[in-house]
């Protein structure tokens, strides 16, 4: 969070600490952090003073008890998740053209997600006919950076969204797929989202 200006966190339901939606903007000096209060409380200094617009970004206290009593049990959730990506690596480490990452020392990993990596030639299908069998085992993975903001109709004519300077993101687009994971996966849910792919 020390890096740049300005840090986000997402507090939404699909994250492994969250306050079933908002977030939090982490900053390091006193003026950015007065602006931002103005822009979350309609613009209001005080009771009767508005000194700029503004809109109700305010976190509300239920949501706020909430992650209370989530940061309980949020480290036990992350070393649980933690055994269902162990579970996934060792399954999947020598399936041909599926690659993962693996975790990178010094990072403490909160195992958000587990995206693997398809390779169409060597798997022996896309990523969308394995997000499709997926699905009709009812296994509900996520296509991932799917699809591109790049490709949407409001920023297509931009020189920005043009395919060929976005080659990395075309095939991330293309090949990621994110497998279910929770901290409350068990062996027979991890072994049929494997018995999908493999």
């Amino acid at each position: 969070l020390n890096a740049g200006d300005m840090s986000t966190l997402s507090f939404h339901a699909t994250k492994v600490y969250n306050t079933i939606e908002g977030g939090a903007l982490v900053m390091h000096d006193e003026q950015t952090k007065k602006r931002i209060d103005y822009l979350k409380n309609f613009g209001f200094a005080d009771e009767v003073t508005v000194v700029a617009p503004g809109i109700n970004s305010k976190m509300d206290e239920v949501r706020a008890a909430y992650g209370l009593l989530n940061l309980r049990q949020v480290d036990s959730a992350i070393a649980a998740r933690r055994q269902v990506a162990i579970k996934y690596r060792e399954a999947l480490s020598g399936v041909d053209g599926i690659t993962f990452f693996d975790d990178m020392p010094g990072v403490k990993h909160n195992y958000s997600y587990f995206p693997i990596f398809i390779d169409a030639e060597k798997y022996g299908m896309t990523r969308d006919e394995l997000y499709y069998r997926m699905k009709e085992h009812n296994v509900l993975g996520r296509r991932y950076f799917y699809p591109l903001i790049s490709t949407f109709g409001s920023y297509q004519g931009l020189q920005s969204a043009i395919p060929e300077n976005l080659i990395n993101a075309h095939r991330m687009a293309d090949s990621v797929i994110c497998l279910p994971m929770h901290h409350a996966l068990g062996d027979g849910d991890i072994k049929r989202v494997l018995d999908c792919i493999m």
